[in-house]
């Protein structure tokens, strides 16, 4: 098996650095790695596998001899960067939106669509972290029973928003606590002891461009028909880290819970508490900083025919950004496709 040499853009932000251990803990092989950032942070010390390493600023030369690129550096970056790096002969797999509903762009979630990899033309889109945790739930299920009919309802940790935003929380925290006033700023309301249920600009169709990426990278990863109904409303609640998911799902087959039940115990990535009786059902504190998409609360809808209902978390920073960058880096180099 080749090994390729490896850059990590945007190594110094909260996904970079969760990329970097990640790639460590997988003990992914490689010839050489760098870690680029901005010029702001350009020349910060890393600690990586034994040795110190000087994070570089980003140029288009930075990209000479590097064969795959994970980014996680903000969209405007990748679109900056990108054509450096497929004209260099590098594979890029790539954090930001920029990408994701590009025709020619494979959408992947690692074991979910891995021949659409087979595809890339050097650019590779690592899905939005709200769809990521709930390929892993509806793949395995959709191949059983045919999903007819999607709503989804998420409820999102802060650092989805980035290092800011968790600040902000602690800052909005304190002096409210402390009776203080405080000028929210990632948020467009204050994001201690309350939910907000915007994540992202409005579109003219009254969804946020987050509830649209649920919809439409959906139907991209798992390939269904373009007219096929899904609603999603997305929620900002103040929660560090886990996004977590109500799942309202419409088979073409029927589908009991139980059976739900079997095929996600037995399906890749995901972890099943689900025995309410004794109060055992998934919550962010048990995803934080493990692997598994956990599900619970399945039973069956009571407004659909063939449905049924879940809830499902996941550590938003792994499952939802790095792990999955890192297991479609470990995916290309197993599939020799750089």
């Amino acid at each position: 098996m080749r090994k390729p040499n490896i850059a990590i853009l945007g190594a110094t932000g909260v996904v970079g650095r969760e990329i970097t251990k990640i790639v460590d803990e997988m003990k992914i092989p490689y010839n050489e790695i760098k870690f680029l950032s901005s010029a702001k942070s350009a020349g910060t010390k890393l600690e990586f596998q034994g040795k110190t390493y000087t994070v570089e600023e980003a140029k288009p030369e930075s990209f000479d001899g590097i064969n795959i690129v994970l980014a996680s550096a903000g969209g405007s970056t990748s679109q900056k960067f990108a054509p450096e790096i497929v004209k260099r002969g590098g594979v890029l797999i790539d954090n930001s939106s920029a990408f994701r509903m590009e025709q020619d762009v494979p959408l992947v979630i690692a074991n979910v669509n891995d021949e659409d990899l087979r595809k890339h033309k050097g650019i590779i889109s690592n899905p939005n972290c709200s769809t990521s945790q709930l390929m892993l739930i509806l793949k395995p299920l959709h191949e059983k029973a045919v999903i007819k009919r999607l709503l989804v309802s998420t409820y999102q940790a802060v650092s989805g928003a980035g290092l800011a935003a968790m600040n902000e929380l602690t800052a909005d925290t304190k002096a409210n606590l402390a009776g203080e006033t405080f000028e929210n700023k990632c948020f467009k309301k204050p994001i201690s002891f309350n939910v907000i249920p915007q994540i992202d600009v409005f579109c003219e169709n009254g969804y946020t461009k987050e509830e649209m990426k649920v919809v439409n990278e959906t139907k991209k990863i798992l390939h269904l028909p373009s007219d096929l109904p899904i609603s999603c409303t997305a929620v900002r609640v103040p929660v560090y880290t886990g996004h977590s998911e109500a799942v309202d799902i419409e088979f073409e087959k029927e589908i009991t819970p139980d059976e739900v039940r079997e095929i996600l115990k037995n399906s890749f990535g995901v972890k099943v508490i689900d025995n309410p009786d004794n109060y055992e059902y998934p919550t962010t504190r048990d995803a934080a900083g493990v692997d598994p998409v956990f599900a619970g609360r399945i039973r069956k809808n009571l407004a659909f025919k063939n449905g049924i209902s879940l809830w499902c978390v996941a550590d938003n920073l792994r499952i939802g950004a790095a792990l999955n960058t890192v297991r479609i880096c470990e995916k290309i180099i197993e599939m020799d496709l750089f």
